[in-house]
């Protein structure tokens, strides 16, 4: 799944693409209101006014995603490799743990 490269190889590859300080702030807010929402995604069978939280969590995060690459001036790197998708919340919490 990996091409033969390590996962700290596509993370340093991830945060070529992240360079700029307005992408790196919404990529630190977007990413875990993606992962949080696919972690709430049940709650959209339940019946409750709550229901909708996970849709729009989802939204928000990769609205901050886009924007962010906006200012990059690069597309996201999903759009070269698809892996890319599983590797921004690995490179997030490398990022708040100061060493990204």
């Amino acid at each position: 799944m990996w091409q033969g490269k390590s996962l700290d190889q596509w993370i340093d590859e991830y945060e070529q693409g992240h360079r700029h300080p307005m992408n790196r702030l919404t990529h630190l807010f977007g990413i875990p209101l993606i992962a949080i929402s696919l972690l709430l995604a049940p709650m959209l069978w339940l019946d409750s006014g709550w229901k909708w939280l996970p849709a729009w969590l989802f939204g928000i995060g990769w609205l901050l995603q886009f924007v962010g690459h906006a200012f990059e001036g690069k597309p996201p790197e999903f759009f070269r490799n698809w892996r890319f998708l599983f590797v921004g919340l690995r490179w997030w919490f490398r990022a708040i743990a100061g060493k990204a």
